[in-house]
C-alpha cells in the first residue's frame, strides 16, 4: 500500500481564511490518520499579488492551529528553474508549443465564438504554425491538450467525474514574461513531491481534468483527488467579511481558542454520527474523506461560541492561560512586568463567566491595572446610607485575617453582614465596586484573592474616600 502524502498549498495573496483552514485541516487529518506525510507549499507565482505579510500570516495561522507540517514550507518562486526545464521538455516532445497570437486576435476570436453561441476557447491557431518569428517577438507556451477522449477520475468526495477533452482548450503554461502558470506549477510540484492525495475546494474541479492531462503528458501517475464544497454564511450566501471574521487570525483576535475553531471546522462538512465535540486525537482516528458531505456547509457563529465556551471550561488551565496572556498583551498588559494574580487562577474564576478570551481579558484587566473609576449604575444601585460604614468595618476585619483565602474572607464578611443586620449583597456589592469598579465579579472572597491583600486594602480605602462624598 502506498504511503499517503497530502499537501496544503495556499496562495499568499491574502490572509488564511476559514475555507482554506478547513482544507488544511482535512489534508492534515488524512495524513495523520494514515500515518503519512503532510506538506506545506506556498504557491507564490502571482508575484504582483503575493506578499510577505500574507505568507507570515499563513504560517502564523497554521502554527496557532497546531497544524504542524512534515515538509516545507516550499516556495514556488524558488523552483522556476525546474518549471523551465519541464516546459522545454514538453516543447521538445511536441506536447506544448509557443503561441504568438496577439491580444487583439484572441479578443476577436472570443467575440466571434460568443456571437455564434460557442464556449470561448483557444482555436489552436499556433498549434502547427511553422512560420518564422523574430527572437524578440512575444509568445506564451500552451499545453497541447488531447483533441478527443474523456478524462475520468473517482473523486473521494464527489464520486465518479468525467470531462470531454473536446471541452478543454490548449491552456497557457508559461506567460509572455516567462513565468509559469498555476495549473502547470501545481502538477510539477505534486509530481516532484510525491503527493498521493489532493484535498481542496471544489472551485478547483474544472482545473482537475487539465491537470490530469498534464500528469499523463509527463508520464506521471495523478494523485487521488477530493473536492470539498464551499462554506456559506448563515444566510446561505458565500462566506464573506460581512458575515463576521473570515481570516483565521481574526478568530484568534476575537477571543476563540484554536481547539474550538478546529473542532468547529471539522464539523463543517464532515460528521461522525451525532458527535459534536472532538479532541484532535479523535479527529485523527475517525477522519476519512468519504465522510465529507457533498453539499455546502453553513457557518454558524453561535455554535462556534458554544464550542469555545466548552473548551474554555474543559481545557487544562495552563493552555487557556497562555492564550489569555496573549489577549492581555493586546490591550497593553504585559503580565510579566505588572503586578497581578496567577493567570491560571484568573481562568478558573472567569471561564464560566465569559464566552471568549477577548471578553475575559477586558473583564480581568482590573486585576492588573489601577481602577479608572466606578460603574455609575452600580454606584447608584448599591451605595446607600450605611455603605461606607460597612466598607470601614470590612476593612477592619480583613486586616485582622492571618490567612488570605476565599473561605477566610467570606467568613469575615459574613460577620460584618451580621453586625449590620443586612444580607450579604449589601456587603459584597459595595466591595465588588471597590475591587473591580463594577458590581459583577466572581464570589467576593475569590475576587479579593485575585486583587491581592495589600491592593485590596488600598482599594477599599479609595472607595471609602470616593463614596463618602456621594
Amino acid at each position: 500500500m502506498e504511503q499517503v502524502k497530502t499537501r496544503f498549498a495556499p496562495s499568499p495573496t491574502g490572509y488564511l481564511h476559514v475555507g482554506g483552514a478547513r482544507t488544511a485541516l482535512f489534508s492534515w487529518l488524512y495524513a495523520r490518520h494514515c500515518h503519512g506525510t503532510f506538506v506545506l507549499r506556498i504557491e507564490d507565482t502571482d508575484r504582483e499579488r503575493s506578499t510577505q505579510p500574507a505568507i507570515d500570516a499563513i504560517l502564523e495561522s497554521m502554527q496557532w492551529l497546531n497544524l504542524n507540517w512534515d515538509e516545507g514550507p516550499y516556495y514556488q518562486t524558488k523552483r522556476f528553474d525546474r518549471y523551465k526545464e519541464v516546459i522545454d521538455q514538453l516543447i521538445r516532445e511536441g506536447k506544448a508549443y509557443k503561441c504568438y497570437c496577439s491580444k487583439e486576435r484572441l479578443e476577436q476570436m472570443r467575440a466571434d465564438q460568443m456571437a455564434q453561441g460557442l464556449k470561448p476557447r483557444y482555436d489552436g491557431h499556433c498549434r502547427d504554425d511553422h512560420s518564422e518569428h523574430s527572437p524578440d517577438e512575444p509568445y506564451v507556451v500552451r499545453f497541447r491538450n488531447p483533441d478527443s477522449g474523456v478524462v475520468a477520475f473517482d473523486d473521494m468526495v464527489k464520486g465518479h467525474l468525467e470531462f470531454q477533452n473536446s471541452e478543454l482548450d490548449d491552456f497557457i503554461i508559461q506567460r509572455s514574461d516567462g513565468t509559469p502558470t498555476y495549473n502547470f506549477c501545481v502538477v510539477v510540484d505534486d509530481y516532484d513531491m510525491g503527493i498521493t492525495h489532493v484535498i481542496r475546494g471544489d472551485d478547483h474541479v474544472n482545473n482537475t481534468p487539465r491537470q490530469i492531462n498534464l500528469y499523463r503528458a509527463l508520464g506521471a501517475k495523478e494523485p487521488t483527488f477530493g473536492h470539498v464544497a464551499m462554506i456559506l454564511g448563515d444566510d446561505g450566501n458565500k462566506l464573506s467579511k460581512r458575515h463576521g471574521a473570515v481570516s483565521v487570525m481574526q478568530y484568534r483576535e476575537d477571543g476563540y481558542l484554536p481547539e474550538a475553531l478546529l473542532n468547529y471546522l471539522v464539523r463543517l462538512g464532515w460528521s461522525h454520527g451525532d458527535q459534536e465535540i472532538f479532541s484532535v486525537q479523535e479527529m485523527i482516528e475517525l477522519f476519512t474523506p468519504e465522510q465529507i458531505n457533498k453539499s455546502a456547509s453553513s457557518f454558524n457563529t453561535k455554535k462556534l461560541e458554544w464550542l469555545n465556551a466548552h473548551y474554555m471550561k474543559t481545557l487544562p488551565r495552563a493552555e487557556v492561560a497562555a492564550e489569555l496572556k496573549w489577549h492581555l498583551a493586546r490591550i497593553g498588559i504585559d503580565t510579566d512586568k505588572v503586578e497581578g494574580p496567577n493567570l491560571e487562577l484568573v481562568v478558573q474564576n472567569y471561564c464560566e463567566r465569559t464566552h471568549t478570551l477577548k471578553e475575559m481579558a477586558e473583564k480581568v484587566r482590573c486585576y492588573f491595572e489601577d481602577l479608572g473609576g466606578y460603574d455609575p449604575a452600580g454606584v447608584k444601585k448599591w451605595i446607600k446610607d450605611g455603605s461606607v460604614a460597612i466598607l470601614q468595618d470590612s476593612l477592619a476585619v480583613l486586616k485582622e485575617l492571618s490567612t488570605w483565602d476565599a473561605a477566610a474572607i467570606d467568613q469575615a464578611l459574613e460577620g460584618v453582614a451580621h453586625k449590620h443586620e443586612v444580607g450579604m449583597g449589601k456587603v459584597g456589592q459595595p466591595l465588588r465596586l471597590a475591587m473591580t469598579g463594577t458590581p459583577t465579579s466572581p464570589g467576593i472572597g475569590d475576587t479579593m484573592v485575585l486583587v491581592g491583600r495589600e491592593r485590596c486594602f488600598k482599594r477599599i480605602e479609595d472607595a471609602i474616600a470616593a463614596f463618602s462624598q456621594q
